[in-house]
C-alpha cells in the first residue's frame, strides 16, 4: 500500500512563532523519505495561521532538492486565486526538476477570507476552475496554452520548460459537492477524500464518482487518495487524549476557518451545499459537529491504525493514503514523537499489504513521454 505524509503548517499555539513552525514541520519533511514515506504533500493556505502554505509548488521544489525518490504532491493548489500560465510552468519545473515525481492536486476554494484577500469574487470560483483546470491540464499535455472561455482568455503561448510527460492518472481534485464531482469527472481527474460526511455517504459518493467518471471518459478512474488526520500512541489512553485534544482542535479550526455557521454561502453561486451543513450544525450544536469532524479521522494504538487504514482504503478501493501527523497546536516533542510511533510500529506493516496499490499511475498504463 502506498503511505504518503502531509504537511499543514498549521500555527494555533501562541507558543510557537510561523518560523517555529516551519522548523518543526520542514524537520519532519527532510526525514520522510529515509523513514520510508512514498509521497510527501501540503495544501493551500493564505491571509491567517490556519494553514502556512503560500505555495504549494515552491514548497515541493524544495522537497524535490533534498530527495530522490519520494513522490510529491499537491492538496490541493486552490486554481482560481492563480495566473493558469503561472500555474502550469511551475508544474512543469517541478516536474522536471524531480524527474516525474509530481501528483497534482487541484481546488476551487472555500475560505472567504482568501478570496476576499485576493480581492476575488467568490461566486465565480466554479467557472474559473472549470476554465482554469481545463487550460492547465491541456497545456501539459500539449505544451501549448491557447483558451477562449467566459473569464479566462489566452492567446497562444508555449509552456518553457515544455513539459515531457503525461500527467494523466497523476492528476486529482477534491469535490464535496455533486456538481464538483461531475466536473471533475469530465476532466478526467483522480478523487482526493478528506472525509466530511458520514463514512457510508463517503464509501458510496466515491464508488458513484468512479461510475460517473468511466461513464464520461470510457476508462476507469484514477484510483482516489485518502487524506487523513492521524494520531498514535501504544497507550490506547494516551492515544485517545491526542486525539481529543489536536484532531479536535483542528476540526475546530476549519470551522472558524470556513466560517460554516455563517448563512452567507447560501448566497453565493456554487456553494448551495454548504447551507445544508450550517443547518445541520444549527440543529447538533457546533461542539457535537467538532466532534463528527474529528471522529473522521484516524487515532488509536498501531494495531488499530493500520487496521482502520486497510478497512477504509480497501472500502474505497484506494490508490493510497496520506497522513497528516501534526494538527492543532501540537508542540513538536508531540509530533515528533506521533511520527516516530507510525514509522517505527505501522508503517512497515502497512507497506506489505496490498502492495499493488500505487498514487500516480498513468490511466491505461505506465507513464509515457510526450516529447523528447
Amino acid at each position: 500500500m502506498h503511505i504518503g505524509i502531509g504537511f499543514f503548517f498549521q500555527g494555533l499555539s501562541d507558543k510557537q512563532s510561523d518560523l517555529d513552525v516551519y522548523r518543526q514541520q520542514l524537520g519532519i519533511a527532510d526525514r520522510a523519505e529515509e523513514q520510508g514515506f512514498e509521497s510527501l504533500w501540503t495544501a493551500e493556505h493564505h491571509f491567517n495561521r490556519y494553514h502556512m502554505m503560500p505555495n504549494p509548488l515552491q514548497f515541493l521544489t524544495w522537497a524535490a532538492g533534498r530527495t530522490k525518490t519520494i513522490k510529491l504532491g499537491t492538496m490541493v493548489l486552490i486554481l482560481p486565486w492563480h495566473d493558469p500560465i503561472r500555474v502550469a510552468e511551475e508544474i512543469s519545473f517541478l516536474d522536471i526538476v524531480s524527474n516525474h515525481r509530481s501528483i497534482i492536486g487541484f481546488g476551487r476554494g472555500l475560505g472567504k477570507i482568501e478570496f476576499d484577500g485576493f480581492r476575488q469574487e467568490m461566486g465565480e470560483s466554479r467557472q474559473r476552475f472549470v476554465e482554469y483546470a481545463t487550460a492547465i491540464s491541456d497545456s501539459l499535455e500539449t505544451g501549448v496554452m491557447e483558451f477562449d472561455g467566459e473569464l479566462f482568455k489566452q492567446p497562444k503561448v508555449e509552456i518553457r520548460p515544455l513539459p515531457t510527460v503525461t500527467f494523466r492518472g497523476r492528476t486529482y481534485a477534491s469535490a464535496v459537492s455533486p456538481e464538483s464531482a461531475r466536473i471533475m469527472a469530465s476532466r478526467g481527474y483522480g478523487l482526493m477524500l478528506i472525509a466530511q460526511k458520514p463514512w457510508d455517504t463517503v464509501v458510496r459518493e466515491t464508488r458513484e464518482y468512479a461510475t460517473l467518471f468511466e461513464e464520461i471518459n470510457g476508462t476507469p478512474a484514477p484510483k482516489p487518495i485518502l487524506l487523513n488526520l492521524t494520531t498514535v500512541d501504544r497507550d490506547k489512553g494516551q492515544a485517545q487524549a491526542l486525539h481529543d485534544e489536536y484532531t479536535m482542535a483542528y476540526a475546530r479550526t476549519t470551522i472558524d476557518h470556513y466560517d460554516f455557521t455563517n448563512p452567507h454561502m447560501e448566497t453565493i453561486n456554487g456553494y448551495e451545499y454548504y447551507a445544508g451543513l450550517r443547518k445541520n450544525i444549527e440543529k447538533h450544536g457546533v461542539l457535537q459537529f467538532n466532534r463528527f469532524l474529528a471522529d473522521l479521522q484516524i487515532s488509536g494504538t498501531p494495531d488499530e491504525v493500520l487496521d482502520a487504514t486497510v478497512d477504509r482504503v480497501r472500502q474505497l478501493d484506494c490508490a493510497g493514503v496520506i497522513n497528516v501527523f501534526s494538527m492543532g497546536g501540537m508542540p513538536s516533542e508531540v509530533a515528533e514523537r506521533n511520527v516516530a510511533t507510525y514509522v517505527e510500529d505501522v508503517l512497515p506493516r502497512l507497506k506489505a499489504i496490498d502492495t499493488f496499490r500505487d498514487i500516480g499511475v498513468e490511466i491505461g498504463g505506465p507513464e509515457v513521454a510526450l516529447r523528447a
